[in-house]
């Protein structure tokens, strides 16, 4: 099934001037939404007004379900691909998208799994799964090399998918991955989190965004709206659960560029993290002040500018 799926992209790809015209359309579940995701959709939109360039939505048919891309930046320049954080959608890359656009091609995915423009036909019930969906996603936009850039989550899907595309990915950047080189570590925010399963569900979101961020003011408004409507529409994949470091041995098979950023108040992650990044064959981590999970809305023009320095490299 999933062959013939990408048969037709080619021929759709290959039968166009403009080889994103046929996704361009946006689908009925967009359009003819139930009240609930008609807001969410409203909200991400609105989010998008930060956006700050130009890009284009595209929906891309796969064998799971609707990939929804965003792209941006010049044409014909070095694609980078962005892979959000859990529960974030690509919105979250506002602050970032306009000097990663610059002279980038940036290509922003919404996880099948996650709260976004994508729709899954089915269970995704595991990661191996995941990352078949994210290649047949790539094959459909023409991506044979590719800068990869993922946050939270994302960036633990971004090794995942690094270690079956060795050859295509010419660079990584982990902003904070999840779960990756080390487990997630007891702190004071973690706690707080564990009991804003008895409180409010306001409450409980405020307590999760506190925790995330050094400074919550730093997030726009139009994004927190977004961000709490998808939880309410959100539902877990399992394989959530299922995630675990990967091994020092394994990291080490890793022969891109790999550059690890986290911040000085991550509750994700520690100085370990950095550590075994920087053992890595060409391996680099560094730590950003003043950052929570949350850096690339926590300190964002410091980020974009050690994002850049690698990339540029």
């Amino acid at each position: 099934m999933r062959l013939i799926i990408l048969i037709s992209a080619c021929l759709v790809i290959n039968s166009c001037t403009d080889k994103f015209s046929a996704y361009r359309k946006v689908p009925d579940y967009i359009t003819k939404a139930s009240s609930i995701d008609s807001l969410y959709y409203e909200a991400y939109d609105q989010t998008m007004n930060l956006w700050n360039v130009d890009y284009e939505e595209l929906y891309i048919p796969t064998t799971d379900g609707i990939a929804h891309v965003l792209v941006s930046g010049p044409k014909n320049r070095e694609p980078v691909v962005l892979l959000h954080g859990m529960n974030a959608s690509s919105t979250m890359w506002y602050p970032n998208i306009q000097a990663l656009s610059e002279n980038y091609r940036v290509f922003a995915i919404d996880f099948l799994l996650e709260p976004g423009k994508s729709k899954v036909y089915d269970e995704v019930e595991n990661v191996e799964k995941a990352i078949d969906w994210y290649e047949e996603v790539l094959f459909v936009l023409e991506l044979d090399n590719f800068h990869l850039v993922g946050a939270s989550r994302g960036g633990w899907m971004a090794v995942n998918l690094a270690f079956s595309n060795q050859k295509r990915i010419k660079s990584m950047i982990l902003l904070s991955p999840a779960q990756t080189f080390t487990w997630i570590r007891p702190s004071k925010d973690l706690f707080k989190n564990i009991v804003k399963l008895f409180s409010s569900k306001e409450k409980r979101i405020e307590q999760t965004l506190e925790s995330m961020s050094t400074d919550v003011t730093h997030i726009e408004n139009s994004y927190i709206q977004q961000y709490k409507l998808g939880l309410e529409t959100d539902s877990e994949n399992e394989f959530i659960l299922s995630m675990r470091p990967f091994s020092t041995n394994k990291l080490q098979t890793l022969q891109m560029p790999v550059l690890v950023l986290i911040g000085d108040d991550d509750i994700i992650n520690e100085s370990k993290t950095v550590k075994i990044a920087n053992t890595l064959p060409k391996g680099k981590g560094e730590i950003i002040n003043n950052a929570g999970h949350f850096l690339s809305m926590d300190q964002a023009e410091e980020v974009n500018k050690r994002m850049l320095e690698f990339l540029d490299k």
